[in-house]
């Protein structure tokens, strides 16, 4: 096994050992990735004992595949006489605990899965890993940088296809396959989520998506681009003014670049999450949209899109540290006739300087 693997291996039992768990049992696919620097995987698991070596369990076709590029020992279930839950349970009872307690993946596990491991062991016993792992994801080392790093340079790609083709009279879904097919070239492996080239009144819809609609004259159209590199993700999200929008939607979007710039000089290591978000959220309130505001307003960024630790928000406790990859800001002002623009970046949190990873202009692009 690569170092770099081996020593996120250590890493996660030192957390166990500290949440006082016995096993931890991996399917989701983003904390396969982690574990193991494999992408071309499906139906796989990875079972981490808080003592001793991890092994996996593999689909027999790809066992091979999965011992000789990851260094693990690889157990093959023969499907469909075999399931991987089952299998799972089985090498789970190979580490002789007489009750083990099993962390796992609370969000994301394959009912077939937990239903074999609920019919084998106490359910008393299961703990929810996830802030487990998010944690354990947080801080980047150089070669996930440097994947994120590239998903970000795709997406700058996308986003400059995409600004070239609005327009009024463009088909939102039209201006999304010119992005797509940018970034695709450029290198991304495809979007991490459902992107968004939405215009009108429908960018005040939480999470739009492209649609047929046909862009407009005097209406903004925002652009929300991702890209991946090897699992690991980058996202941006610009607004364009098709002629001369509303005054109110020019000034927020104003107010969110400064409010984006604030929180940026805030997000320093050894500073709590919630004063980054603070930061934002006094801008806004000063302008009188603290109603119209969400609670939060940015992640850390990783092999998820938007991952749990940290969370960017009202109150938050999470620590900023350096090597922390997060996205800045998420939100609009959701105040009809005057929210609709958003700004997003994603930052690289560095012990002494950030680094904005997706670099393009932040103004209102006027069309």
């Amino acid at each position: 096994m690569a170092a770099r693997f081996a020593a996120r291996i250590e890493r996660a039992q030192k957390a166990m050992a500290s949440a006082g768990l016995d096993i931890l049992v991996v399917t989701n696919r983003e904390n396969l990735i982690y574990f193991t620097g494999l992408t071309q995987i499906e139906c796989l698991a990875l079972i981490i004992p808080a003592e001793g070596e991890p092994c996996a369990v593999a689909l027999w076709l790809d066992a091979d595949y999965v011992g000789e590029n990851s260094g693990l020992k690889t157990h093959a279930y023969f499907f469909p006489r075999q399931t991987l839950g089952p299998v799972i349970c089985d090498h789970i009872r190979s580490f002789d605990h007489k009750s083990p307690r099993i962390g796992f993946e609370r969000y994301f596990v394959d009912f077939a899965v937990y239903d074999a491991l609920r019919t084998e062991f106490s359910e008393l016993n299961f703990i929810g890993a996830e802030e487990l792992f998010y944690r354990l994801r947080s801080v980047k080392d150089a070669e996930e940088l440097e994947l994120i790093e590239r998903a970000s340079r795709a997406v700058c790609v996308g986003m400059d296809a995409a600004m070239k083709a609005v327009r009024p009279g463009a088909v939102e879904l039209d201006v999304l396959a010119e992005a797509e097919y940018a970034m695709l070239r450029a290198g991304s492996a495809g979007s991490p989520f459902r992107p968004q080239v939405v215009s009108g009144d429908r960018t005040l819809i939480a999470h739009p998506t492209a649609s047929p609609r046909r862009m407009c004259e005097g209406e903004p159209v925002v652009v929300h681009l991702g890209a991946t590199c090897e699992g690991y993700c980058s996202k941006m999200a610009r607004t364009a003014a098709l002629g001369d929008i509303s005054k109110e939607q020019a000034e927020v979007h104003a107010l969110l670049l400064r409010a984006l710039e604030r929180a940026e000089e805030v997000l320093k290591p050894g500073v709590e999450s919630g004063e980054v978000d603070g930061a934002a959220r006094e801008v806004v309130e000063q302008a009188g949209f603290g109603k119209s505001w969400l609670e939060s307003v940015g992640y850390g960024v990783g092999l998820r899109q938007s991952e749990f630790y940290p969370i960017i928000g009202r109150g938050r406790k999470e620590i900023i540290e350096p090597g922390m990859v997060i996205d800045l800001l998420l939100p609009t002002i959701y105040r009809k006739g005057h929210g609709g623009p958003r700004i997003t970046d994603v930052i690289h949190v560095g012990e002494n300087r950030n680094k904005v990873l997706t670099a393009y202009p932040r103004s209102l692009i006027g069309k």
